[in-house]
């Protein structure tokens, strides 16, 4: 063949024959095979041709079979790698997921969904959903109903019901639709968050802020509670329940807790309109204290303003009370020095005050009639441009070696 004769690799080889075919897929070429011989010329034939052509059709096919068995070999692993890392994801969503089909069929769940519903995979999967939570089903449909109307997200749905196993909870849940490729709904899919511990966290907050004034809550590092004290100057209120004690000996224990509640509230919340700290009730009694944690220069006349505001209070509590449980309050204000922080173990605290300024106080505010507003020396000296006074006799009280000078409030300049 004069194309090849004088092919260098011919002469070098001694080439006599060759016989050579393509291998073809879809006319797409992807190989040779190739023959030779060195003994003798024509030895190839046009049936050796085509013996060898359809021997490479089928070894193109076996060789592009090979190819893509090993391409779907390598797409599944990166598939099933791909399926992996996805649910190891949505297994380790702290919220919980849930999906359903068009008929509200549960076709998948991870497993913070388990643990908020309190039911396993097994028993959920291939269920209704109102099937799998029957408390909320009523509340929920409505929604799943409007979502699929509107074909838009649901979201920020906030339900409390009861759970068999684990009593009242509250759920937040949000609603969107599941799409396919092509944006059409196949179902729903339902985040769900558990709020049961947090609304009792922010419950048990809002308590505490009833007790406490929100300035000591600020205040208030919980990772650097010290059990130790510091020494400031305050002003400390006392305010006690006026015939209560004669009042709860012709009541029932539901009727006195209720009249009670009235006539601290009215103290507690004067205290509170004035920045003050409520420390605790006694009883029948409430004490509270002024320029702590946070100083506030106008504190002694805070105190005062506090007193007046609760008589006023209690003049109101009169329009809807029987006349027999038309009770009143003494009070006695006092400025000086005390330890302010908290007091108890690691397990039960109380921040509160404590020295002779609060037993002075205190004392003032036993000797005071019903309705009646007293301050002592240090207090009055403090106000005393800014409100009308009486100066009283001397106080001698139990646990003072000196007579205490007192002034009853009469109102403000």
């Amino acid at each position: 063949d004069p194309r090849f004769g004088a092919q260098e690799s011919i002469i070098a080889h001694n080439m006599r024959s060759i016989l050579c075919v393509p291998l073809k897929v879809k006319n797409e070429l992807i190989g040779v095979i190739y023959a030779d011989n060195r003994v003798r010329s024509g030895i190839f034939t046009e049936a050796s041709r085509n013996v060898l052509a359809t021997f490479g059709n089928q070894v193109a096919i076996a060789i592009e079979n090979a190819r893509l068995f090993t391409s779907l070999r390598h797409t599944l692993a990166e598939v099933t790698e791909l399926k992996n890392l996805m649910d190891n994801i949505f297994a380790s969503i702290a919220s919980g997921v849930i999906t359903a089909d068009v008929q509200d069929q549960i076709t998948l769940c991870n497993r913070a969904a388990e643990e908020i519903i309190g039911q396993e995979t097994p028993e959920i999967i291939g269920r209704q959903l109102d099937k799998i939570i029957p408390s909320i089903a009523n509340d929920i449909l409505p929604y799943l109903a409007s979502m699929r109307e509107t074909d838009e997200a649901i979201t920020d749905l906030e339900i409390s019901h009861t759970l068999p196993e684990r009593g009242k909870v509250d759920w937040r849940l949000t609603l969107s639709p599941l799409k396919d490729a092509d944006q059409k709904t196949q179902g729903v899919a339902i985040v769900l968050d558990d709020l049961t511990e947090r609304k009792a966290l922010e419950a048990q907050r809002r308590l505490f802020e009833r007790m406490v004034s929100p300035a000591v809550i600020q205040q208030i590092d919980p990772d650097s509670l010290r059990m130790d004290g510091k020494r400031s100057d305050i002003t400390i209120l006392f305010a006690d329940i006026r015939g209560f004690t004669s009042f709860s000996e012709k009541q029932s224990p539901e009727k006195l807790v209720s009249v009670l509640n009235r006539y601290l509230a009215a103290a507690a919340e004067a205290v509170l309109d004035e920045e003050g700290t409520v420390d605790k009730f006694l009883g029948d009694a409430v004490m509270a204290w002024y320029n702590a944690p946070v100083p506030q220069s106008d504190h002694t006349l805070r105190a005062v303003r506090t007193a007046l505001a609760i008589r006023s209070a209690i003049e109101k509590l009169y329009l809807e009370l029987p006349p027999e449980a038309q009770l009143g309050f003494g009070v006695g204000i006092h400025y000086g020095e005390a330890v302010l922080g908290l007091i108890g173990t690691e397990k039960k605290l109380e921040y509160t005050a404590i020295g002779d300024s609060v037993n002075t106080a205190k004392r003032i505010q036993e000797n005071s009639r019903k309705n009646q507003v007293l301050i002592s020396e240090a207090a009055y000296l403090r106000v005393k441009k800014h409100i009308y006074v009486d100066k009283l006799d001397a106080l001698q009280v139990k646990g003072k070696s000196h007579p205490i000078k007192v002034y009853e409030v009469l109102g403000l300049r």
